[in-house]
């Protein structure tokens, strides 16, 4: 139901994650039998989750190891990564300045030039330790390095920006990316993103994405919805993207999957957003608090090193355990930041779930709370991630 702001505007109430709760039905499972696999352009993974292609999150070894451990990290191609033949002293440089002079450092360094070399050279250094490649660039950058990241054999391409359309209007003399020829001549999956709604989530798989991602702004480390004032409350953009998918899918027979990115930091949070509908979950702040992340112990948003608008700030996570403490446990705290996987299967056991079909069709429940997706900065203090 339409509410009335005034005379001249209508809303619809939208849902944050911590506005919902799921409630247990008539059955339990042992969590053991929980079955948490998910299919993402044809590659399958133990775990759903999946770690943002962020500089303080993924470099060569998160991607290793996350790969390794049943889950997928995804590396920046436009970032620090190749920029710099070696990137460790970009990086001490970004995490020693003070907070005045963050963003002034920032676009300095990420105005060195994409350097095509170490975009084949970061992908086969995931490749050739037995790894998945699954690599980042904006819809621009796909029209520079598509080719190169094809020939270097990547095995999954995202094409994210802060909001992804068909329809994009450039300026004259600029020829923007057709995402769907994209897709058709790419010789590796390609997974599209960010969008929030229905009709653009519809539109998206039809151009041939292998799977979206759904979330604009909710993210800790990401201040669009500050700057900009655009975004949708990440449980109602995930239910409306999954009611897409599940249209596209009665229509065509092709399942795409929907990645629900932004704005999640503990278990609850993926728990939530896969009973909403996603089929699986990106995340940065979590992984960004790994002893392995490159960000040594900070966390920056993609957009802050915009020459003109910058969005996105630099958070202080801090290291709390090993990468493997932080996805499958044993966990060392108890604020659900740890044991990711150890939660969703205990929370699927509790919900009665097999699988993440099953716990997509669990009862949810309303239940407003102070902490709105408006307040993700102040809920990842309060865990000890944002001081």
């Amino acid at each position: 139901m339409d509410i009335v702001i005034g005379r001249g505007k209508k809303a619809r109430r939208a849902y944050g994650i911590d506005e919902i709760a799921l409630v247990p039905g008539n059955k339990t499972l042992d969590p053991g039998l929980a079955d948490t696999r998910f299919s993402i352009g044809g590659i399958e993974r133990e775990i759903p989750i999946i770690a943002s292609a962020m500089d303080g999150v993924v470099d060569v070894q998160m991607a290793v190891l996350l790969s390794e451990l049943g889950a997928l990290g995804v590396l920046n191609l436009e970032g620090i990564q190749t920029r710099y033949p070696d990137p460790n002293p970009i990086l001490d440089k970004i995490t020693s300045v003070g907070k005045e002079e963050f963003v002034s450092l920032m676009q300095q360094l990420y105005a060195e030039p994409i350097k095509p070399e170490l975009i084949k050279q970061r992908i086969q250094d995931i490749k050739t330790q037995g790894a998945i490649a699954a690599v980042s660039l904006t819809p621009a950058g796909s029209v520079k390095y598509g080719q190169i990241v094809a020939e270097a054999g990547a095995d999954l391409l995202f094409v994210q920006a802060t909001v992804v359309s068909t329809s994009y209007i450039a300026p004259e003399g600029v020829i923007p990316l057709d995402l769907a020829r994209f897709c058709q001549e790419m010789p590796m999956p390609v997974i599209l993103g960010n969008c929030v709604t229905y009709e653009v989530a519809l539109q998206l798989m039809q151009a041939g994405a292998a799977a979206i991602m759904v979330g604009i702004g909710p993210g800790a480390a990401c201040t669009s919805r500050g700057v900009l004032g655009i975004g949708v409350p990440q449980a109602t953009a995930v239910a409306d993207c999954a009611a897409a998918r599940d249209e596209h899918y009665q229509a065509t027979g092709k399942y795409v999957a929907v990645i629900a990115d932004g704005g999640l930091i503990t278990g609850g949070d993926i728990c939530k957003c896969i009973a909403c509908g996603a089929d699986g979950v990106m995340i940065g702040s979590p992984f960004a608090r790994a002893k392995e992340a490159p960000g040594r112990g900070y966390h920056w948003g993609m957009a802050t090193p915009s020459p003109v608008l910058p969005r996105g700030t630099r958070i202080k996570v801090g290291s709390t355990g090993t990468l493997q403490e932080i996805l499958v446990g044993p966990a060392r705290l108890d604020d659900g930041t740890h044991n990711l996987l150890g939660a969703l299967k205990t929370s699927m056991g509790t919900l009665g779930a097999k699988n993440l079909k099953e716990m997509q069709e669990v009862e949810v429940a309303i239940a407003p709370s102070l902490l709105t997706e408006g307040k993700v900065y102040q809920k990842a203090q309060q865990l000890g991630m944002g001081k």
